[in-house]
């Protein structure tokens, strides 16, 4: 997502490069065109006047520090803003990989109840299930609470997300599921009989001694008095913890609307933004901390119940002006990797003996991580160039089924592959002998690439995360610099090759 807004702020880098210092008319010249980018992103237009109006006080007359040049300048300038309105604090040190500023507070003695509220279809019931996901892996027992009569069939949803999350994600601790089908039978869907469901659930969570309750009350429209009212009884009863607005990011201004209707009849304390992924505007994700007040907890990024992440508004503020997320990255990867594992293929790779199973290993971590195209769109300068490549997601299964039909000499030496091995592996593979060739010299050139990298000094390896850094910002041609690129290799291997060592 962010398509359009980190094309803005790259040419707004691009048009200060050129310039000796910040003036106000180029600065102006530049906020222009992002200020046009922000508006066609779905931001409000209060937040766009606020957010250009804070940076061009800053930008006009700053004076650029030595080291840099206005572009760079510029972008800090932008990236402290962007953070604030996400919802970050500029300045703040940064959560580490593996680190969790846990969204849910822990309560003793528990349980801890989160409260999720919102529009029909935003996603509720959906993000009820990742949520006890996330806890769970985390090793926190949860309730589910089917709170929403309201919608037909909305218990048994509910129902059939809690087993799966008990049966297919990963942690030891336990997914319960509360409901009152008798209940809501005898009662129909009466507005009151969720407060009283609500209750019981939280007395009967008590008593199992389960840490977190999840309450998934129904959708309604802002506008409904008489169901909004519900939500008031609820949380008066309930006394939650937490109260999340789940909104749907492709859902644009009316997202904002009913954001801040909601905000009016609760103490709405955080945002989970559904369809993240979907959303290639991103303008309710820089203007709903603005509009309610409530900072983004979580988002959505994907179909699957473990698709839900931590919103971090330093990593998002860079992934906004193309400078990557390298720590989510690596987040990605130790779910996949342990660390154990992780050092013995770092000491492999230093070595150039990593073998044709060790490739395949980390084809199938890669494929488990997410989209090939996402991943690549967190790697510092990497995402503007792929933004429109068409990238090929089977290309991993045909690799993959090639090394599957090599026997194991082959696997750990491919120098023995002769023409006639090629074309046993292609008829075993279903593919054309060229692509055994080519997956065969891609495997090499890595080797040989890793054991470069290891290689370098620690000065050299300095050099290239600044190199790194400053193609992030939008100079691609800083990685042409690097004492790895030398050997006629281009930038994309490089920073791959990185990845790959850093996993």
């Amino acid at each position: 997502m962010f398509e359009r807004l980190s094309e803005s702020f790259q040419g707004l880098y691009k048009r200060l490069s050129g310039q000796d210092k910040i003036t106000e008319s180029n600065v102006r010249e530049a906020m222009g065109d992002v200020r046009t980018a922000l508006l066609e992103a779905d931001v409000s237009v209060e937040a766009v006047d606020a957010f250009t109006s804070k940076v061009l006080d800053e930008a006009i007359g700053t004076q650029v520090t030595k080291s840099l040049a206005p572009g760079e300048e510029m972008i800090g300038i932008v990236h402290k803003h962007l953070v604030s309105f996400l919802g970050g604090t500029p300045g703040a040190k940064p959560v580490a990989p593996g680190e969790s500023s846990d969204p849910v507070m822990r309560i003793s003695p528990g349980p801890a109840v989160v409260m999720l509220c919102g529009l029909q279809g935003s996603g509720k019931t959906t993000t009820a299930g990742k949520l006890a996901g996330y806890l769970k892996k985390r090793g926190r027992s949860v309730m589910l609470v089917a709170a929403d009569l309201q919608r037909p069939a909305a218990v048994e949803q509910l129902e059939i997300v809690a087993k799966q999350v008990e049966t297919e994600l990963p942690g030891g601790s336990q997914v319960h599921f509360y409901a009152e089908p008798d209940k809501c039978a005898e009662y129909g869907r009466a507005v009151g009989v969720a407060v009283q469901i609500c209750q019981r659930a939280i007395q009967q969570a008590r008593k199992l001694g389960v840490d977190t309750v999840i309450l998934d009350t129904a959708g309604r429209l802002h506008v409904n008095d008489e169901l909004m009212g519900e939500l008031a009884q609820v949380s008066k009863a309930t006394q939650p913890h937490h109260i999340f607005l789940v909104v749907d990011s492709m859902s644009g201004q009316d997202a904002l609307v009913s954001a801040k209707a909601f905000h009016a009849r609760l103490p709405v304390d955080g945002i989970v933004l559904t369809k993240f992924d979907s959303d290639s505007r991103g303008g309710a994700a820089i203007s709903v901390k603005h509009v309610t007040g409530a900072s983004i907890k979580l988002v959505g990024t994907g179909e699957k119940l473990d698709a839900i992440e931590e919103f971090h508004a330093d990593r998002m503020a860079g992934r906004i002006l193309g400078m990557g997320d390298v720590v989510s990255l690596v987040e990605k990867a130790q779910q996949e990797v342990t660390e154990e594992e992780a050092q013995k293929l770092q000491e492999k790779m230093a070595r150039g003996e990593m073998t044709m199973d060790d490739f395949l290993s980390q084809l199938r971590t890669l494929k488990k991580m997410g989209p090939l195209k996402q991943l690549m769109g967190l790697i510092p300068g990497v995402g503007q160039m792929v933004k429109n490549a068409d990238v090929d997601e089977s290309r991993l299964g045909r690799i993959e089924a090639m090394i599957c039909s090599m026997t194991k000499q082959e696997r750990r030496d491919p120098t023995v592959l002769n023409n006639s091995r090629r074309n046993r592996i292609a008829r075993g593979s279903g593919v054309q002998v060229h692509e055994i060739s080519e997956v065969v010299k891609q495997f090499e050139g890595i080797n040989r690439l890793t054991k470069q990298m290891a290689a370098l000094t620690p000065s050299a390896k300095a050099q290239a995360v600044r190199a790194i850094g400053r193609a992030g910002a939008g100079d691609m041609a800083a990685l042409q610099s690097l004492p790895s690129m030398r050997r006629g290799t281009t930038h994309t291997p490089s920073v791959k090759s990185k990845f790959k060592k850093r996993k």
